[in-house]
């Protein structure tokens, strides 16, 4: 039998490690989302995006609940997709557990429906940063909440951070949208050190489920033991994962593509960043070490922290409807 490689870990994404080595058949969870939502109205649409080399590529999006885009009462929620590169429909169930606010999501370049550039060097956090002013540009949205899932709370944080960095050099203009808030779910403040927590726990799987002194689990079995223990903690792997998972992107993807990424405090000046809610599955990969740097990273004080208990790393589908309350009720309180 062979066991899994260090050397594997840093090409694949870092919530899809496990699932790439899954054969077995899954269906939805136990408690199905219901329909209900998820056949409301919804707007789709593609957005251009530039880069510094004059290049021109195209972003997919899709807004639920159009009409409630500019409301006044529950501001908008902007959901940011984690990979890099897994696209974003494993998130469309936040439609049912989310039930009134308009959100939006969008394909990040490289994978889903956007476009998918093969020169490596079309893609980066920054680039990925612009490609979201754009888009909120495009489509008017002035008032909203980022919510960032994995690597999409890396991202929203950066995006946070550089607008915080240039507040100074805009003041008296009123061009740039307002981020009222933020949720950062299962994100990571340090690359190198969440891919060294998945080899440790991996290492914990593998010593207390060693089936003898000779013969150690093979890949797919220890696999599906970190996917129920720190991934997804169902019976069965959700259709949508899968679904999201199966259709990554391959240009730039994983762990390697952000292997350098250590988050850090905006330049001080900055104005004040938004206030944020900082949530974790109790058994999720991303540890609470893994995210106790977002206090030094933040410039606020008002950071909140949430474990989610029972849950690991995709907490929208283990219990969504705890899921769906955090994030509403704490929006609630900064529309």
């Amino acid at each position: 039998m062979t066991s899994l490689r260090p050397a594997m870990f840093r090409h694949t994404l870092i919530v899809l490690l496990v699932a790439c080595t899954l054969a077995t058949a899954f269906i939805l969870p136990s408690a199905p989302i219901s329909s209900s939502s998820l056949h409301a109205a919804t707007n789709e649409g593609f957005v251009k995006v530039t880069r510094p080399d004059g290049s021109e590529h195209q972003l997919a999006y899709r807004v639920a609940r159009p009409l409630s885009l500019s409301s006044a009462q529950a501001a908008p929620l902007v959901a940011l997709h984690g990979g890099p590169s897994v696209p974003s429909n494993y998130l469309h169930p936040l439609e049912d557990v989310i039930p009134y606010r308009s959100i939006v999501f969008y394909d990040q370049l490289g994978c889903g429906k956007s476009d998918e550039p093969t020169d490596v060097h079309q893609y980066s956090i920054q680039d990925s940063v612009e490609d979201l002013k754009v888009l909120l540009k495009k489509l008017g949205v002035r008032r909203f909440h980022l919510y960032g899932q994995s690597y999409g709370g890396i991202l929203a944080f950066e995006y946070m951070k550089s607008v915080a960095s240039s507040a100074i050099s805009n003041e008296g203009h009123d061009d740039d949208a307002k981020c009222l808030s933020a949720i950062l779910s299962s994100a990571p403040t340090n690359v190198a050190q969440v891919e060294g927590e998945f080899v440790r726990l991996l290492d914990e799987l593998k010593k207390s489920n060693k089936k003898d002194e000779k013969e150690e689990l093979a890949d797919a079995e220890l696999g599906e033991l970190f996917r129920v223990n720190h991934q997804c903690r169902l019976p069965e792997f959700p259709t949508k994962l899968k679904d999201a998972y199966a259709n990554a992107g391959s240009v730039w993807r994983g762990t390697d593509a952000i292997k350098h990424y250590v988050a850090s405090p905006p330049n001080e000046g900055s104005s004040r960043m938004p206030s944020a809610l900082i949530m974790r599955g109790e058994y999720d990969f991303v540890s609470e070490e893994c995210i106790e740097s977002w206090k030094s990273a933040f410039n606020t004080k008002a950071l909140r922290y949430k474990t989610l208990q029972g849950c690991s790393h995709h907490g929208l589908f283990e219990d969504g409807a705890t899921y769906g309350e955090l994030i509403d009720s704490f929006c609630s309180e900064y529309d």
